[in-house]
């Protein structure tokens, strides 16, 4: 799950390889480092902490090149030290690699690669790849000949960039890991990332490269084949992402800006997609009959996705389709049977979560149909889905998901009414255009909320608690989750989400006067009123009960606090109690001096298994 980026063109690379490391330190941030060819040879300057620590000693130093490589690390294979921080090099400096992923087969090679005098001075099973090289470059004489070599010899998921000494050139390949083309031939200038945000503010030219595909960039000069050799086209595509998006602008936190701009990616989520006055939905990409032979639908994905999941799933039952949320990472023992009536729909923010297309995977080799929503067009689970449907809420650099969750959410709820269009036996809503003049609304419904919370003021009165539960039925169960989820991922505080029933089978016991219940409730009146008793029970023992509903809701009158959603369509009162969850969240982690965009041992795309 670590960041690569790579530059070749004319003029210095090193600033440009800082500024894509900043913009991809959201995928790790134990160590980071930078190779540079500049005619003297490489130059590799690297060490644990920070990009930002990096930078300060590169100023020093004030290396040149106009090819380089760059790296931002979060730690699978060894701690993060110097020594196992990337680029790795062989002892001759002849080669410098950098790498995402993970080298199922390392220990083997590595026995192999001592046995013939090779050292190794980290304990990453990166190293393989430059000695790998080297082999090969002694044995060839052709550096491109020696890349393809060592990338055959690698069994695992990989994105790996190489330089050779002497060589203006940069050698890079992906297999099962994250890899996207930038380019300004203009310039005669061409990138290489893990994702678009490393090179957003240089050009918006990207192709999304495939597993197999091997790039071999030189100034003014680009080719992708196959492993074999073979020339492949891999088309240009112009992403509408805004470079300003990568940036934190005003605010303090990538995530405070996420939460902020939540309006926004909900409204382009749903712009072209309802029409609340004709009542109806449409996905473009979903044309009519596409699920009339859907028996059963299955959702995998894994964290916030996860939860997003259990929302949409949610409308399917209601609608009275079969419908099961599975986590990715068990989808192999959990599943069940799998046909060609079932629709598996991965759910992935990023596209490239390891897990989630393992599960994706193994739907299609099952015979089943799949869909993934997702919010990276381009991404490899765009690409082998059967249908994509994009949330489309723009860059999100913090860790800790936010507006994505909220896009998520509304866009598996609109493909879940989408499906019973098509599904035998499905129940279509009766209160269509209610259901949908409401999400028209949902946007400024979020936007009050931004304009009017107290959760900084609350977030501070139970600053000092021991623990935080989270609570909910239905939709709301999902909500909690993610609101327990979100709390303690930047707060480090221990924080659950439960559905309201199941806090008397247990939960119950941990309860005391410093344990704060956050009870979600949605205006679904039988729903509510479980969750108030449920919710009573905590009070009974001395926690300390926060309502989060609409204005004038009953909960109000015996919660200790109470955070205000606009009313609203149950369906989506969730999605403005979340908002409200996230705030509380934020701001109990910046009380607590947390880093709130780069939680410890987190990173944003989990992109091994």
């Amino acid at each position: 799950m670590c960041g690569i980026i790579a530059r070749v063109g004319n003029g210095d690379s090193v600033d440009t390889l800082l500024t894509g490391l900043e913009n991809l330190e959201y995928r790790g941030y134990d160590s980071a480092g930078v190779a540079v060819q500049n005619g003297h040879g490489i130059k590799i300057h690297k060490q644990s902490g920070r990009v930002e620590d990096l930078a300060t000693d590169l100023r020093e130093r004030q290396p040149k090149g106009n090819v380089g490589i760059g790296h931002t690390r979060w730690s699978t294979h060894g701690p993060p030290t110097d020594e196992n921080a990337h680029p790795h090099s062989t002892s001759t400096t002849n080669v410098a690699v950098v790498h995402n992923g993970v080298i199922e087969n390392y220990d083997t090679l590595r026995e192999e690669l001592q046995a013939k005098g090779r050292e190794f001075t980290s304990d990453t099973d990166t190293e393989v790849i430059p000695h790998l090289m080297e082999e090969y470059l002694e044995e060839t004489g052709d550096s491109e000949t020696a890349f393809r070599k060592a990338v055959e010899e690698l069994e695992g998921s990989y994105a790996v960039a190489a330089l050779v000494d002497d060589e203006d050139v940069v050698y890079a390949a992906r297999q099962g890991s994250p890899l996207v083309l930038g380019q300004d031939e203009e310039a005669g200038e061409y990138f290489l990332a893990s994702d678009v945000p490393a090179f957003l503010e240089y050009t918006d030219e990207v192709a999304f490269l495939e597993d197999g595909d091997v790039v071999i960039a030189r100034p003014d000069d680009l080719t992708v084949t196959d492993l074999e050799g073979n020339v492949v086209e891999r088309e240009i595509e112009r992403v509408d992402w805004d470079p300003e998006e990568t940036g934190k602008g005003r605010y303090d936190h990538f995530m405070l800006k996420e939460i902020d701009t939540q309006p926004t990616a909900l409204s382009n989520t749903i712009d072209g997609r309802i029409d609340p006055v004709e009542g109806t939905v449409d996905l473009e990409d979903f044309p009519d009959g596409i699920f009339e032979d859907v028996r059963e639908v299955q959702l995998v994905a894994c964290g916030t996705s996860y939860h997003a999941a259990l929302y949409g799933a949610q409308s399917l039952k209601q609608a009275g389709v079969r419908a099961e949320v599975h986590r990715a990472n068990e989808y192999e023992l959990s599943s069940g049977p799998i046909d060609e009536q079932t629709l598996v729909i991965a759910v992935t923010q990023s596209g490239e979560t390891a897990d989630t297309l393992g599960a994706l995977r193994r739907a299609q080799d099952k015979g089943a149909s799949t869909v993934t929503v997702t919010n990276v067009v381009g991404s490899t689970a765009a690409r082998e889905a059967d249908e994509a449907l994009f949330i489309r809420a723009g860059p999100e650099i913090g860790v800790a998901a936010t507006k994505t969750f909220s896009s998520q959410a509304v866009a598996l709820s609109l493909l879940a009414h989408r499906l019973t269009e098509d599904v035998p036996d499905a129940d279509t809503r009766d209160d269509v255009t209610e259901y949908l003049s409401a999400l028209h609304e949902l946007p400024d419904g979020i936007s009050e909320i931004l304009d009017r919370h107290k959760a900084e003021e609350l977030s501070r009165k139970y600053r000092d608690s021991d623990a935080y539960f989270f609570i909910g039925r239905g939709m709301a169960n999902s909500v909690a989750k993610e609101g327990a989820l979100k709390f303690k991922e930047i707060t480090y505080e221990h924080a659950e989400g439960f559905a309201s029933g199941e806090l008397k089978h247990g939960p119950l016991a941990l309860v005391t006067q410093d344990t704060p219940v956050f009870a979600i409730f949605t205006g679904d009146e039988e729903q509510d009123k479980k969750t108030r008793k449920n919710a009573e029970e905590a009070q009974a023992r001395g926690a300390p009960l926060v309502a989060v509903a609409p204005e004038g809701h009953e909960a109000a009158s015996i919660a200790d606090e109470h955070l205000v959603v606009p009313d609203t369509h149950p369906v989506w009162a969730g999605l403005l109690a979340n908002v409200q969850l996230q705030l509380v969240s934020y701001y109990a982690a910046d009380q607590l001096s947390r880093p709130i965009d780069k939680p410890r041992n987190l990173a944003k795309s989990v992109t091994v298994e």
